[in-house]
């Protein structure tokens, strides 16, 4: 009884990683293709640019992906409520964003930049449960 009442959140959770993981490559790639084929000219400015691009691509892809793969019963949790609940996924997904900053920048204060990759895979861990659990109290709740 006890092994079936943890099956679904913990397979929910695994979906939850899998699109998380699929975002995050789609935001990554997306500010890379930006950056170096769009503004590369533009220095900072055009990073910060494509950061925000990449950002909002990912946080799309994670938000209907979500809806219809992560969370059990999604599409009829925010059935009529769309605009609502991806406004909550948003603000969610902007703390996870400063939250990532915040970790990235104690981790290059400890470590150091030469370590930046595997802070980001620490810092990402991390948020991820953030995430998870704020989208799964907020908009996806039983």
């Amino acid at each position: 009884m006890a092994k079936q009442g943890l099956r679904e959140p913990f397979l929910e959770f695994m979906r939850y990683g899998l699109v998380g993981g699929l975002a995050f490559l789609i935001d990554t790639g997306t500010l890379f293709v930006c950056k170096e084929f769009f503004f590369s000219q533009m220095g900072e400015t055009g990073t910060y640019i494509a950061t925000a691009i990449g950002f909002v691509i990912g946080l799309i892809f994670n938000y209907i992906f979500s809806i219809i793969f992560v969370f059990k019963n999604g599409k009829e949790k925010v059935r009529g409520k769309q605009t609502q609940s991806f406004l909550i996924f948003g603000a969610i997904g902007a703390i996870g964003l400063v939250l990532t900053e915040l970790g990235m920048m104690a981790g290059i204060t400890l470590v150091g930049d030469a370590h930046y990759l595997a802070i980001k895979v620490v810092v990402a861990a991390l948020v991820l449960f953030w995430n998870y659990i704020a989208r799964k109290v907020t908009i996806f709740k039983q």
